[in-house]
């Protein structure tokens, strides 16, 4: 018997072909937006759940331990301390240039998982308040983007920190600084490439640069420059 098939017209393979290739292209711009959507919105949402949820843990901890003496004067040496627990929330961050509600949990480490949930202590680095050089990073975009506008902090502006005895108020010393991601010395005790050049109390704040990359890190440095009790007036947040 003859066989009735014969090959499609090439107008129709045509057709079959556009068809197929603008659904793929259709399907791949969903994915994309999608992307998007997720990368731009849902991980600042997490995150601020997130970070809203360890403040909450936080304060739920100071308002239960008991009564912790005050740090000493900067003049007097600080007493040894136990290192933070790792990944756990012990203090509360406010930039007054980043806005009036702009409040972070400060975290110990450094690891990615932990900086969807708030900032990240530089684990070796000083305490708050302390001798030495208390090193934070944040992403700079994604996750609530805590550290997007790092870039804009000037000498003069303060940053406060405070955790379950003191606030600590740090007023930045340097314009940013845009390093190679190798040049860890700018954690050091007396930060390479500050302004400082005697041991002293510093803040070192980190992220990311360019703001949508990695290749580069940002840094801006403060100075110790008051200490107070945590509830006294005027606490930010």
């Amino acid at each position: 018997m003859r066989s009735r098939w014969s090959p499609p017209r090439p107008d129709v393979v045509l057709r079959l072909v556009v068809r197929t290739f603008s659904e793929l292209c259709l399907t791949a711009g969903t994915l994309i937006v999608l992307f998007v959507v997720y990368v731009l919105l849902w991980t600042g949402v997490t995150a601020e759940r997130a970070m809203d949820a360890e403040r909450a843990r936080l304060r739920d901890r100071w308002a239960a331990a008991p009564a912790a003496a005050p740090l000493p004067a900067p003049s007097a040496p600080a007493p040894a301390s136990q290192p933070y627990p790792a990944g756990r929330a012990f203090a509360e961050m406010s930039v007054p240039r980043f806005g009036a509600d702009w409040s972070k949990p400060v975290l110990e480490g450094t690891d990615a998982e932990l900086l969807k949930k708030g900032l990240g202590h530089y684990t070796g680095t000083a305490r708050p308040g302390t001798e030495g050089n208390f090193a934070v990073a944040g992403h700079r975009r994604t996750y609530g983007d805590p550290f997007k506008d790092l870039d804009e902090l000037r000498p003069g502006d303060t940053v406060v920190v405070r955790d379950a005895v003191n606030r600590y108020t740090y007023t930045v010393r340097a314009e940013p600084l845009r390093i190679l991601p190798t040049e860890t010395g700018v954690i050091d005790p007396v930060p390479r490439r500050s302004p400082f050049a005697t041991p002293g109390r510093y803040l070192t704040l980190t992220t990311c640069d360019p703001e949508w990359g990695h290749s580069h890190r940002l840094v801006v440095w403060a100075e110790l420059t008051g200490t107070a009790p945590a509830d006294a007036p005027g606490l930010p947040g």
